[in-house]
C-alpha cells in the first residue's frame, strides 16, 4: 500500500471523529492529512508531507478557532418553569423559603430582597434546583 493510502486512511478517520464531536477541530486536521496524502501521490518525500500536513493542521485549526469566536452563542433555553405559580409553605429565617410546585416542594429564594412574602409567587428563574421567584409574573 502507497504512503498516500495511509494518509488517506488517517483522513477519513479524522472527519469520522470529527463527525462525532462537531467541534471543526478534527475536520481541520482530517483535512491536513487528506493534502499531506495528495503530496504524498505527487511524488514529495516524507518530510515534506509531514511539512505540508503539520503546517496545513496548524493553519485550519487556528482558522476554525477564530470561526467558533465570531460565532454568536446559542441562545438560552427559556425554563417551562418560569412564568408558573408556587405556592409558599414554609418562609425560613434567612428570607429562602420551601415551595410546592409539581407535586413535591422545592427550595426558593426571593428575587429581590424587597418582595413581599406571599402565600403565591411566580418563578422568574431557576439557579441548578433553586427557584427564584417574584410577586410579578414575569414578561412573556
Amino acid at each position: 500500500m502507497g504512503g498516500h493510502w495511509i494518509w488517506w486512511i488517517a483522513a477519513a478517520v479524522l472527519v469520522g471523529a470529527e463527525l462525532v464531536t462537531g467541534t471543526f477541530y478534527l475536520l481541520a486536521v482530517g483535512v491536513a492529512a487528506a493534502i499531506g496524502g495528495v503530496a504524498a501521490w505527487m511524488g514529495a518525500g516524507l518530510p515534506l508531507q509531514y511539512l505540508i500536513a503539520g503546517g496545513l493542521a496548524l493553519a485550519l485549526t487556528i482558522l476554525a478557532h477564530q470561526w467558533r469566536r465570531r460565532q454568536p452563542p446559542p441562545p438560552a433555553q427559556d425554563s417551562l418553569d418560569v412564568g408558573q405559580t408556587v405556592h409558599v409553605q414554609t418562609w425560613n429565617p434567612d428570607g429562602t423559603a420551601r415551595v410546592a410546585y409539581r407535586g413535591t416542594l422545592w427550595d426558593a429564594e426571593l428575587a429581590a430582597p424587597a418582595t413581599p412574602h406571599a402565600d403565591t409567587l411566580y418563578i422568574v428563574a431557576t439557579r441548578g434546583s433553586v427557584l427564584v421567584l417574584s410577586d410579578r409574573r414575569p414578561a412573556a
